[in-house]
């Protein structure tokens, strides 16, 4: 379990540090009502972590997920690249789901 549904605000996004076996890498979930969508954190053009700040992946309407490095605007759902340098690319998924009122990886 990586935390409640109940944990991150509507919309709201939160970071994990994740360690599956050997692998360990940063990841965050966003959520949009009921829906989680799960990436590594991870920006496709300069290869840095998202958020400025802890947790601070959205923007302040809550509506798209941010770079704070220079500023590229991804669709939540998707993770598709809609404005700054990386257009057209994606950020790399990280399967998540809510069950039973908490988000757990895939």
């Amino acid at each position: 379990m990586l935390c409640a549904l109940a944990d991150i605000a509507d919309p709201g996004a939160r970071g994990f540090v994740f360690r599956e076996g050997e692998a360990l890498f940063l990841g965050f979930v966003a959520r949009v009502e009921d829906e989680v969508y799960g990436y590594v954190d991870r920006c496709p053009h300069a290869g840095l972590p998202l958020a400025p700040l802890p947790n601070q992946y959205l923007t302040r309407e809550g509506d798209l997920i941010l770079c704070g490095s220079h500023g590229a605007l991804f669709r939540i759902g998707s993770g598709q690249c809609v404005a700054g340098p990386c257009a057209g690319a994606s950020l790399w998924p990280w399967p998540v789901k809510v069950a039973d009122g908490k988000i757990v990886t895939c």
